[in-house]
């Protein structure tokens, strides 16, 4: 399959802590590492391991941390004809204090990912692509989200199927705007907390029934460590997850489990079928350091019966 990929790439700036400090106090880290990351290279070196034809649009600075953002999407053979390089911006780099167990919190500099020059995509590049693959945190601001806008609209017009991942600082940053602007895609994902931060309500199933209303076919939310819920117009359904014996890194989970799903359904999987795919492949993410310190690869699907 041929995939056009659209979101960050960044840096990510690891931090190994106790716990997470209280303001103003100062903490040693017990280890310290630069991993490649960011929403939208981390879908595309998925989909790249999972053995697909993969093109990435993006933009990193002129700068020391552009190698290592780009050192794994080189490694598994991403198209970066459509990377540009900012000789202003530095490549964008993510602050994230790990605690045992995999939960983190997180500082996010957008550097030169929301500078993508909107005037350098032209609708032809997407005459060969099979699918649309999008990180939400390409609508939040700069050039970068008109980009995004005509990348969705010439997708749109193409028929092609779209999977968007949502994310919390998108969903914060662009809020309900993003209903409109997605109204209609045939794939939306996210986990509770943005479920519930987009639609304004305070269960999952009042989100869903808000989602609906903006035409959104099916809409995927992740839950942790209860699996995924798949939600249409006509039903909802719970899939189990699966479980690991420890969790390493959270860091890049989600996009794993997007592009395991985005996978799944253009092999012509049903939704959830593709949402236990896409469990499978958020756990093992989960397994290691970085959001691309474990890629998905076929022979790992072959769990999912």
């Amino acid at each position: 399959m041929r995939f056009f990929v659209l979101g960050d790439v960044s840096v990510d700036l690891i931090y190994f802590l106790d716990r997470i400090p209280e303001p103003g106090e100062e903490m040693p880290s017990r280890r310290a590492l630069m991993k490649p990351g960011g929403a939208g290279g981390t879908l595309a070196a998925h989909l790249a391991s999972l053995g697909h034809k993969v093109q990435l649009a993006s933009r990193v600075g002129n700068d020391p941390f552009r190698r290592v953002a780009l050192q794994q999407l080189e490694q598994v053979g991403v198209d970066l004809k459509h990377l540009q390089t900012d000789l202003e911006q530095t490549t964008s780099s993510i602050l994230i204090l790990l605690v045992p167990g995999g939960e983190r919190a997180m500082v996010s500099a957008g550097g030169a990912s929301r500078y993508l020059d909107a005037a350098e995509f032209k609708p032809r590049l997407l005459d060969q692509t099979e699918a649309l693959v999008l990180s939400a945190y390409a609508f939040v601001g700069g050039p970068q989200r008109q980009y995004a806008i005509n990348v969705l609209d010439a997708a749109r017009k193409r028929e092609l199927p779209i999977f968007t991942d949502l994310g919390t600082g998108a969903v914060r940053s662009a809020g309900r705007e993003l209903l409109d602007i997605l109204r209609g895609v045939p794939y939306l994902l996210m986990n509770q907390q943005e479920l519930l931060d987009l639609s304004g309500k305070t269960s999952i199933s009042e989100g869903a029934n808000e989602l609906k209303s903006w035409g959104l076919e099916t809409v995927i939310v992740k839950v942790g460590a209860m699996g995924s819920i798949v939600i249409t117009p006509t039903w909802q359904e719970l899939v189990e997850p699966y479980p690991l014996e420890e969790v390493v890194d959270t860091t890049g989970a989600g996009d794993a489990f997007t592009a395991a799903f985005a996978h799944a359904i253009m092999e012509g999987k049903d939704p959830l079928t593709a949402a236990r795919i896409g469990n499978l492949a958020g756990s093992l993410a989960a397994t290691a350091v970085g959001a691309q310190g474990r890629l998905i690869t076929l022979e790992d699907l072959l769990q999912v019966k």
